[in-house]
């Protein structure tokens, strides 16, 4: 699937691999907590064709007439941290 300059692609190296990223979808309040949603990124590595969805918590709402988040604004070093956390292996039980 082709991607739109709405919707860009960026390379991120963690652990010395290198994955690209790109906004799956942006926050999104509501007065009923179970509609709020975070932020969610698709991530695959370079070279693979599977794709993994990491979502995050909706933190605060913004004030009203707050632009959109956009997906410059992501911090990459938190883009980078759940990666690594999504590759860590689970506990054991």
């Amino acid at each position: 699937m082709a991607r739109t300059k709405l919707n860009p692609e960026f390379e991120i190296e963690v652990d010395g691999e290198t994955y690209v990223w790109r906004l799956q979808r942006t926050p999104h309040w509501s007065k009923d907590p179970t509609e709020r949603h975070g932020m969610a990124i698709a991530v695959h590595h370079v070279e693979g064709k599977r794709e993994v969805v990491i979502e995050f918590p909706p933190g605060e709402q913004p004030r009203y007439g707050a632009p959109q988040l956009k997906t410059e604004q992501v911090p990459r070093k938190l883009v980078a941290t759940a990666i690594a956390s999504a590759l860590e292996p689970a506990g054991s039980p």
